[in-house]
């Protein structure tokens, strides 16, 4: 998944520290897409080098490698390099580039999203003995938002749920939600089978979890096994294909990155 890149290791504990020419240094346009370069399909970041003069925090390292987020560098252009949307990243890179990318993105989501005190008005500034945004005003604090959701391999005998969305990511998928107010992340499983598929489900079983930047998400994987004859009733609204598939059928994702992906793998090749 993403997040296996031992024996490398993230270190995201909070630091406030001074960028160097050799860290990188992260440029996002508005629209939050990162610019790169690329040699022989591998990506090339900007550097602190790049960043002279411009305001940037710290964000974690991979490694010994630090990355910093440039704050004020949505206009900044490069010869050789371009802009890449989170998706667009997810296709491009690999190993710690991905992971990195994915988290840094999570955090310019953080960031893009609390410029200003929702209590007061005031704009934030940076916390300075923990990741934080802190209000100079009120004191408010805001820290970085993350998203609990839910990842549901469906067991039916020999079959597993595939579904497939109806916007997005076009490749199969299992069924998956973000957890309300007041909900167990087990009554979102059983919510989210339901209101998608119209199937009920019991024996819900923690597999994994997998940190998703992407949507600001810590996913949370589950199995479970369908209530009867496992009748779908898809919810066209969501999906677009939902289907009982049969273990060596299923066709699975393109890559390996994603929790979706090794749920539905692990139930193929007779696992769970």
């Amino acid at each position: 998944m993403i997040q296996d890149i031992y024996p490398s290791r993230l270190r995201n504990e909070f630091a406030n520290c001074v960028i160097r020419d050799g860290d990188i240094a992260l440029f996002y346009d508005e629209d939050g897409r990162v610019l790169l370069g690329t040699d022989g399909g591998k990506p090339v970041f900007t550097t602190g080098a790049d960043a002279r003069g411009k305001e940037t925090f710290y964000l974690f390292s991979v490694d010994e490698t630090r990355f910093f987020l440039v704050l004020d560098g949505a206009g900044f252009k490069k010869d050789g390099f371009k802009h890449y949307t989170v998706r667009e990243v997810r296709d491009i890179c690999s190993g710690t580039d991905v992971y990195a990318l994915f988290t840094a993105y999570h955090l310019w989501r953080w960031y893009a999203d609390n410029r200003y005190c929702g209590r007061c008005g005031e704009k934030l500034g940076f916390g300075t003995t923990e990741r934080s945004l802190v209000c100079p005003k009120c004191r408010n604090t805001v820290y970085p938002r993350i998203n609990p959701a839910v990842i549901v391999g469906v067991r039916k005998g020999d079959c597993l749920l595939i579904t497939r969305y109806n916007r997005g990511y076009a490749h199969n998928a299992l069924v998956a939600g973000f957890t309300e107010i007041g909900e167990t992340l087990e009554e979102t499983v059983a919510r989210e089978v339901m209101e998608e598929t119209g199937v009920e489900v019991t024996n819900i079983t923690y597999y994994k979890s997998q940190p998703w930047g992407m949507a600001q998400d810590i996913l949370v994987g589950y199995y479970c096994d369908a209530v009867g004859d496992g009748t779908i009733r898809m919810d066209a609204n969501e999906l677009k294909y939902a289907e009982w598939v049969r273990r060596e059928d299923i066709v699975l994702q393109p890559n390996n990155l994603s929790l979706t992906n090794e749920m539905m793998q692990m139930f193929k090749e007779g696992r769970t």
